[in-house]
């Protein structure tokens, strides 16, 4: 009986787990462009993509996105 409850348990957080490892490729290419248009004017202004990225943690997120969807060959990924 107790295997059988063990058993279940871990199956319920292999299902969660594999849930939070889908990634809406699409939403968050689109939430990395539009992150992308209000960080431009840093760059622009001299910052560079590290030191911005090490001011913001969404930032950090999005590089790494946006990597990932390159190695993935995710449709609209575009390199930083």
């Amino acid at each position: 009986m107790r295997t059988i409850c063990l058993t279940i348990a871990m199956l319920a957080l292999m299902a969660l787990r594999a849930d939070a490892a889908i990634v809406d490729w699409q939403a968050e290419l689109q939430r990395c462009r539009s992150l992308r248009q209000n960080v431009a004017p840093l760059l622009q202004a001299g910052e560079g993509i590290s030191a911005v990225g090490r001011s913001s943690k969404s930032v950090r997120r999005c590089i790494w996105i946006q990597r990932m969807a390159v190695r993935k060959k995710i449709p609209g990924a575009e390199v930083w």
